[in-house]
C-alpha cells in the first residue's frame, strides 16, 4: 500500500449528503486501486507474519522499539478511529461541519501527513495515547485479528467512496481534531499507515535476534 499521491482538494461542497440512486459515487480507478492494495496488505500480512509464535510476535529489537504484534496492534487500533466517519460517510450521514468547510489547509494537511507517513520517509512519530499498542504480550491472534478487520474495513471504504465524492468531502482526522481532509486523502492515509507499519514489522523480522 504504497500510495502517497495526494489529491487537491475542492471546497466548495457545504455537505456530504445521503446520495440517491442516480447520485452513487461508484468507486473509480483509484479507490479500487486503493481497495486491492488493502486486500494485498491483509494477504502479506498472513503469508509473512501468520505463522509466528507469541514469543516471536512479542519480541522487540530493543526496549523502546515496537516488536510485530506491536506493530499491528497499533495498526488495528488507529484503522479502529477512522471507522466512526467512515459509517457515517457511507450512510449518507455525515454534514461537514463550518471548519471542514472553511478550512483552507485541508490538502496541505493530506500531504503533509501522506509525506511524513510514507514508508520510505525515515520519519519517526510517537503514537497518539488513543492508538498505542499493548506494552506486552499482544494477543498471538493480532495478524488473524487484523486480516479481518481489513475484510470489513474493504467493503466499509468502498460504500463510503460510493456515497460521497472522496475529493469534496472533507473529514476530520480521528486522531488530531483541528485537521482536515478530503475523504479521498483519508483512504490514502489509512493505506499509507498500514504499509509503513508493515514494513517495519518485517524489518523487525529481519533483525539480529529475533527468535527463529
Amino acid at each position: 500500500m504504497n500510495v502517497t499521491t495526494a489529491t487537491t482538494e475542492t471546497k466548495t461542497a457545504t455537505t456530504a449528503t445521503a446520495a440517491g440512486p442516480d447520485e452513487t459515487h461508484a468507486p473509480g480507478g483509484e479507490v479500487a486501486a486503493l481497495l486491492e492494495e488493502m486486500r494485498a496488505v491483509a494477504e502479506e500480512a498472513r503469508a509473512a507474519f501468520g505463522g509466528l509464535n507469541a514469543r516471536q510476535l512479542n519480541w522487540k529489537p530493543s526496549p523502546e522499539r515496537w516488536g510485530v504484534g506491536q506493530c499491528f496492534d497499533h495498526v488495528i487500533r488507529a484503522n479502529r478511529a477512522f471507522v466512526p466517519v467512515l459509517e457515517r460517510v457511507a450512510r449518507g450521514e455525515h454534514r461537514m461541519s463550518a471548519w471542514e468547510r472553511r478550512s483552507p489547509l485541508s490538502g496541505l494537511f493530506g500531504r503533509l501527513i501522506l509525506k511524513s507517513l510514507a514508508p520510505d520517509s525515515g520519519r519517526k512519530f510517537k503514537a497518539p495515547q488513543g492508538v498505542r499498542p499493548a506494552s506486552s504480550d499482544v494477543d498471538a491472534r493480532v495478524i488473524s485479528t487484523f486480516a479481518a478487520q481489513q475484510a470489513e474495513l474493504v467493503g466499509l471504504v468502498a460504500r463510503a467512496a460510493a456515497a460521497a465524492d472522496p475529493r469534496k468531502t472533507i473529514v476530520t482526522s480521528p486522531i488530531a481534531r483541528l485537521v482536515t481532509y478530503s475523504l479521498g486523502d483519508a483512504l490514502r492515509i489509512l493505506v499509507t499507515h498500514e504499509r509503513r507499519h508493515s514494513e517495519q514489522a518485517r524489518r523487525v523480522t529481519e533483525a539480529e535476534g529475533f527468535p527463529r
